[in-house]
């Protein structure tokens, strides 16, 4: 058959194959990789010319929606006007040598296979969504209609009778290919020259194999850098996060008075009901963390990967605070002995302080530039001044006093320590300069503070100022003069106020996270981003 009579799919096919380019339906002269390698894709940046055929191909091979996209093509521009120059980058998953998604998972769903491609098993997927925070690249993807994660597997069963993945055989100019690569080789020396493209993540956070070929120009800026999208809300996990953090510092606080009075110091026991008042909290909170979850039967399997994962860690040292504060209950009711409580006491709340340092941990990634600093943790564990005015309150309305007016100054302070933590961050981001690391994602944070969530960012920082220092003031002063009736009325305003303050700082947290991503990423789809 001629050219002039093919079909434009058979002009196409036939154009690769004169070209040596990798396509089509039909064995590859590409050895299967040996001990100490593995295969990886090769991204040609100055072949690419941003046709998106790649996308088309791979979700058509697996049969995703549009708004599932395992390959997405990322936009940067170079130059001043009218002299500017587009850039592209078409990007699936890197198969990373230490891949985050498959270290933070906590259903070990994910496998990298001998021939380094990172496998997600869709089969064992609870849709925590954990992965797609972990990924720099923004590559895992949550597929809401089978309430899962999916990414990426290079085709591997078309690798493995010796067919190229689709996306290379769609790629009309030859832009992508796939390649063996030499692991050892790599990490010393070719990864810092050629495993670094503009505007991508530092590659030493998972390791990369993408090989890049690319335009020298310095002067690459994301094309989508105009665009600021809020993240999702995460409303199970805001109210989650928040209760158990509450529950955690209410049981602190019944612990230490216990102790005190153990030691002969004239403070209130601890009784049945308040061990119950700081139980509520987690055992509301724990179940709507399951809401999150695309697949919320298989919740339990979230242990699973204890070894490395910060979120099997949460779940196990949760699940065991709860059912220990249970146990605390029964302990209660049958007026057990108070020296054998109160080991079980310390038992439990050792295990509360490390799955609320474990809650922390999910969150300190270096994916998420917002989150990942020590300050996360202290202010998870600053809302545990709510514990100790619903304590405080407990105490008052069972005329225990004196135990209040010592737990107040206590609860005083650490809303205090909140206090000045939000101070900080405010300061960081009105100092932030183009220095920063990761200033093109914490930029956009800060434009969501002061911007799209102003109102929020106000109240966040009114209310705290209100209900966390001034109103348990305030019940300090009517507690010590004997006016107890507006003690309890001014501690549950603090409490309102401050379980409010907490929430709508919560969801700050998550809505102005701005992951590191895909530059020029405008077609993210589902993306948690």
């Amino acid at each position: 058959m001629s050219t002039n009579e093919q079909t434009p799919l058979e002009s196409f096919i036939t154009h690769k194959a004169e070209t040596s380019m990798q396509c089509g339906n039909y064995s590859i002269d590409i050895p299967k990789p040996k001990v100490g390698e593995q295969y990886r894709f090769h991204f040609d940046a100055t072949a690419c010319i941003g046709c998106h055929c790649c996308e088309v191909a791979c979700n058509e091979q697996n049969n995703n929606s549009a708004d599932v996209k395992w390959r997405r093509v990322g936009e940067t521009q170079s130059g001043i006007f009218p002299n500017v120059k587009n850039h592209f980058n078409s990007m699936s998953c890197n198969h990373c040598l230490e891949p985050e998604c498959l270290i933070g998972c906590p259903t070990e769903s994910y496998i990298k296979f001998d021939n380094g491609i990172v496998f997600h098993d869709d089969d064992t997927c609870i849709g925590c969504q954990y992965c797609t925070w972990n990924c720099p690249y923004e590559v895992p993807v949550f597929n809401k209609d089978r309430g899962i994660v999916t990414k990426c597997h290079m085709c591997h069963e078309k690798l493995e009778v010796g067919q190229t993945p689709a996306c290379v055989q769609a790629c009309p100019s030859g832009a992508i290919a796939i390649e063996i690569v030499n692991v050892k080789d790599w990490l010393e020396k070719d990864m810092q020259e050629s495993g670094i493209a503009p505007n991508l993540p530092d590659i030493d956070i998972t390791k990369p194999t993408t090989r890049y070929t690319i335009d020298e120009t310095d002067d690459m800026t994301p094309a989508d850098a105009h665009i600021i999208k809020p993240n999702h809300s995460e409303w199970p996990l805001v109210f989650m996060t928040v209760l158990t953090q509450i529950s955690l510092g209410g049981f602190t606080t019944l612990v230490l008075t216990e102790l005190l009075n153990i030691l002969g110091f004239n403070l209130a026991i601890p009784t049945l009901w308040m061990i119950i008042a700081v139980f509520l909290p987690t055992a509301i909170g724990l179940p709507l963390s399951a809401l999150h979850l695309g697949r919320p039967i298989l919740a339990y399997t979230a242990m699973k990967n204890i070894k490395t994962s910060w979120l099997s860690r949460e779940a196990l040292a949760l699940g065991l605070y709860a059912l220990g504060l249970t146990l605390l209950i029964v302990l209660f009711f049958f007026e057990a002995n108070q020296i054998f409580r109160f080991i079980i006491e310390l038992a439990v709340l050792g295990v509360g302080i490390y799955g609320i340092y474990a809650q922390s941990m999910i969150y300190r990634i270096k994916a998420r530039p917002s989150w990942n600093k020590k300050e996360t943790t202290k202010i998870f564990f600053n809302v545990s001044y709510i514990g100790l005015l619903l304590v405080s309150l407990i105490l008052v309305l069972a005329e225990q006093y004196s135990t209040a007016s010592v737990i107040l100054p206590f609860a005083l302070f650490i809303a205090y320590l909140q206090y000045e933590e939000l101070k900080k961050e405010k300061s960081f981001y009105e100092t932030l300069d183009e220095k920063t690391k990761n200033f093109y994602q914490l930029n956009k944070t800060k434009i969501l503070y002061e911007v799209n969530f102003k109102k929020h960012t106000e109240y966040r920082t009114k209310s705290l100022y209100i209900g966390s220092l001034g109103l348990p003031l305030i019940a300090m002063f009517l507690l010590a003069s004997g006016s107890y009736s507006s003690t309890i009325f001014v501690l549950i305003f603090s409490l309102i106020i401050s379980f409010t303050s907490e929430i709508v700082s919560r969801l700050l947290f998550y809505k102005t996270a701005v992951a590191l991503g895909l530059a020029g990423n405008f077609f993210a789809g589902n993306q948690r981003n």
